[in-house]
């Protein structure tokens, strides 16, 4: 499973920045369920060697009453979550009694702590951290949240702390995850809200009592992987604890659930999302959607509970389904039963289309002919009269299927015009099941062997050269027209004119004295 790290503070050190550094996204809230914003914020670490879950805190105050109270049991729980702990402080504000109370409790943890001093851009590190070597955790490392500076090796250094910690098999996986590593089994995740079905269905699956089942929510209290195989194909099947709202979870063990259903998904292949028929689409099997949908994993949906509805029912059900799963319309639905079993293993169809359609390797002329006749059929719109080019295409990764696109202005290609693409590379290439993401790019061909490049680079010097002598002589030319009549350049050096020539005479040469003739 990817590690844990959690973010714990007093209020406004910069937790939130730092998660949103370490995340690399705009906004802290990940995992976004009505009464969470006060707890604990989940979101998948980018910034590291290898993936892994941070958990933004709420400020611990010290104080013991109220809503204070409430974040520093949350904070106590995701601290005991945690395989590692970040201390914030403020090296703005230097040491406070509250850092000095935080610290005496991370302590007593026993996990693995580091003191992380935030806001230090402007100002002399070693005097700032001077201040905060009392608080007895460690070496303090400044960062700046904000500015992303010292992120990088502050999150080195606490992988290499953590892989010491795990024990041998899960060090084993982080460095398989960091590597890449796949033992060649398919990863299904089975996610979804308590009580849906999800233990059950896997038990259905596999033909025995492997995963505890009962008609209770919550009684799945971690996240079990199930070895399978079928038709000569190994499946590894991961059961997660579902997610539940707040007023419904008083024990830390349940609500660290998220964690667990978020770990799932991000290590699986395909994401088997199980609904219940008779409760239909709920605000939080949206919001795991929608998580899904980010990761871009493969996906099926199982409405699981079929049996109970009847044929009317049914109809509204499927109607309400198609018009609430819209935006994930690439992903096959299927009604099943995982009490009888009715529908069971006809997932498994759907599920190696799926991951069939986001492990594809899609070859570079198939995909510049797709876009080419993309374009003949429906041009991009034009950008103050000019039109975009797309010139050719290439596949820049699977797991979704990255399809990248060169050429020209790319950057004023509408989200519509985007969406017909995905829809048609959909449609041609038969890659259902999966999400589809198209980068535009623009630029030089990678794929130039840099001959007519290097011409160009030949011949410049030469036309430059060419350029600056016709300068010159234009120059020249409008000096010269510049001149006054009669009256000497001063830009060229000469003897002083001679005086005008007697009338009648001859005009003398400049270099012979004028005769003097008789009157």
């Amino acid at each position: 499973m990817l590690p844990v790290i959690a973010l714990v503070g007093r209020p406004n050190v910069g937790k939130s920045t730092l998660f949103n550094c370490l995340t690399r996204s705009k906004s802290a809230l990940v995992a976004d369920y009505p009464g969470l914003t006060r707890d604990r914020q989940y979101g998948l670490g980018k910034v590291g060697p290898a993936p892994y879950l941070v958990v933004d805190t709420g400020g611990l105050t010290g104080e013991g009453e109220g809503i204070d109270a409430l974040i520093a049991q949350q904070a106590e729980k995701a601290v005991e979550e945690a395989d590692a702990v970040l201390l914030l402080v403020d090296g703005r504000a230097g040491l406070s009694s509250a850092d000095e109370e935080i610290a005496a409790r991370l302590r007593r943890s026993g996990k693995p702590l580091f003191l992380v001093v935030n806001k230090t851009e402007h100002l002399e590190l070693s005097r700032v951290l001077a201040d905060f070597h009392q608080l007895g955790i460690g070496e303090p490392w400044g960062i700046s949240a904000t500015h992303s500076r010292g992120v990088h090796t502050l999150m080195d250094r606490v992988f290499d702390a953590v892989a010491e910690t795990l024990p041998e098999g899960e060090t084993r996986e982080l460095q398989r995850t960091a590597l890449g590593v796949d033992d060649g089994s398919i990863r299904l995740a089975i996610i979804g809200r308590p009580n849906v079905g999800k233990s059950t269905l896997i038990n259905r699956i596999v033909g025995e009592e492997r995963v505890l089942a009962f008609d209770m929510p919550g009684t799945t209290r971690d996240s079990v992987a199930v070895p399978f195989e079928r038709d000569g194909t190994r499946y590894t099947l991961i059961d997660t604890a579902g997610v539940r709202r707040r007023s419904r979870v008083d024990a830390a063990i349940e609500k660290f659930s998220v964690i667990k259903t978020l770990q799932a998904i991000e290590e699986a292949h395909v994401i088997v999302m199980v609904l219940d028929a008779r409760q239909g689409i709920a605000d939080q099997d949206a919001t795991l959607l929608g998580y899904a949908l980010d990761s871009g994993r493969a996906l099926v949906i199982a409405v699981n509970k079929w049996d109970r509805l009847d044929i009317d029912t049914r109809d509204q059900v499927r109607s309400d389904m198609a018009r609430r799963l819209s935006f994930i319309d690439f992903a096959t639905t299927h009604f099943i039963s995982a009490l009888h079993g009715s529908g069971v293993m006809d997932l498994f169809a759907s599920v190696n289309q799926a991951y069939q359609a986001a492990t594809r390797k899609l070859s570079t002329p198939e995909l510049t002919r797709l876009v080419e006749d993309a374009v003949a059929q429906h041009a991009p719109p034009l950008v103050h009269g000019r039109s975009i080019k797309l010139r050719y295409a290439h596949q820049g990764g699977s797991n979704p299927p990255l399809i990248v696109i060169h050429g020209s202005r790319v950057e004023h290609i509408p989200d519509a015009y985007r969406r017909y693409l995905v829809n048609l590379f959909r449609k041609v290439l038969k890659l259902q099941g999966t999400p589809i993401r198209v980068e535009f790019r623009g630029g030089e061909n990678p794929y130039d062997d840099g001959e007519h490049r290097l011409k160009k680079q030949h011949h410049r010097p030469r036309r430059d050269e060419r350029e600056h002598k016709v300068a010159a002589r234009k120059e020249a030319r409008e000096a010269r027209k510049l001149e006054v009549p009669g009256r000497r350049n001063p830009t060229r050096p000469g003897p002083k004119p001679a005086g005008p020539a007697p009338s009648g005479g001859r005009k003398p040469s400049p270099r012979t004295p004028p005769s003097r003739g008789r009157s």
